[in-house]
């Protein structure tokens, strides 16, 4: 691979320049910036580290559980991904904006690869604006004493969505962990009847001014009728109104019945994700 000036991990003392470069994109870089609006650059507290390019942060990238390159032409690209191949691969995915996850996942492919999916066309849609359609009354966050009756949901929508079960690895306590950890601070949506989860939603990531929205899932037998649509107005309505935030989300440019019901709600593409799974 071509050496170039390489990428450096980046400290306090970069996080002006950091909060810069995330707000420039505050919904593209909607999952940095709420860990970094709460843990600063300190990889400790950050779950993971911050690596920047060029003298004025012309590259940002944030290598954690995923890796996300925020920012960046190819110069940036091709350092952090020497910088990445130094060591193991330990993210399980890597995620965000198209025109960088794509030509970092050609320069990691050779070592990386093959991926178990590549999903290249995913629209980043965005509204701050009120829901055009009204939201289901019925969905509300979650109580902490729901999670046992919560968690089986969550576990099929993960299962469905990313094709590999999440209790795997450890039986599910990392999983059950995360998920209750959503609950707790009142970022798990559901709508239930008879004691079911017929619709649930999640407020993945939050920064002071994105919430980006993922885990939309119905039950299988309730499909076809609305429940998805309405039930995600209700948690953009949440965000937008009862927070304050920019409500988004990313979908796979081939599930054209979500994209439409997005846009129904009142969403519209404001950029375009990119997703490979390993």
């Amino acid at each position: 691979m071509l050496k170039l000036a390489g990428a450096r991990l980046l400290e306090e003392r970069d996080l002006r320049a950091v909060r810069a470069a995330l707000d420039a994109d505050p919904v593209a870089a909607c999952m940095v910036a709420s860990r970094v609006e709460i843990a600063g650059c300190d990889p400790w507290r950050l779950g993971g580290e911050l690596w920047g390019f060029g003298g004025r942060l012309d590259g940002l990238c944030f290598s954690g559980a995923n890796l996300v390159p925020l920012a960046g032409d190819l110069p940036a690209i091709k350092a952090f991904a020497d910088r990445a191949l130094r060591r193991r691969r330990g993210c399980s995915s890597l995620v965000g904006p198209a025109e960088q996850v794509m030509p970092l996942w050609e320069e990691l492919n050779p070592e990386w690869g093959p991926a178990r999916e590549v999903r290249e066309d995913q629209p980043l849609m965005a509204m701050a604006d009120a829901p055009v359609i009204a939201p289901d009354p019925l969905v509300r966050p979650v109580r902490p004493d729901e999670l046992d009756r919560y968690l089986p949901a969550a576990v099929a929508m993960f299962i469905e969505e990313v094709g590999i079960d999440p209790r795997a690895d450890d039986g599910g306590v990392s999983y059950r962990a995360r998920v209750a950890e959503l609950v707790a601070s009142g970022r798990a949506f559901a709508r239930f009847e008879d004691g079911e989860v017929v619709f649930k939603a999640e407020i993945g990531a939050m920064s002071a001014r994105v919430g980006q929205i993922q885990g939309v899932w119905v039950h299988p037998d309730k499909r076809g009728r609305g429940l998805g649509t309405t039930g995600t107005a209700a948690v953009a309505d949440r965000l937008v109104r009862g927070l304050g935030r920019v409500a988004s989300l990313y979908v796979n440019a081939y599930n054209a019945p979500a994209r439409a019901a997005y846009q129904r709600i009142g969403f519209n593409q404001v950029g375009q994700f990119s997703t490979i799974l390993f």
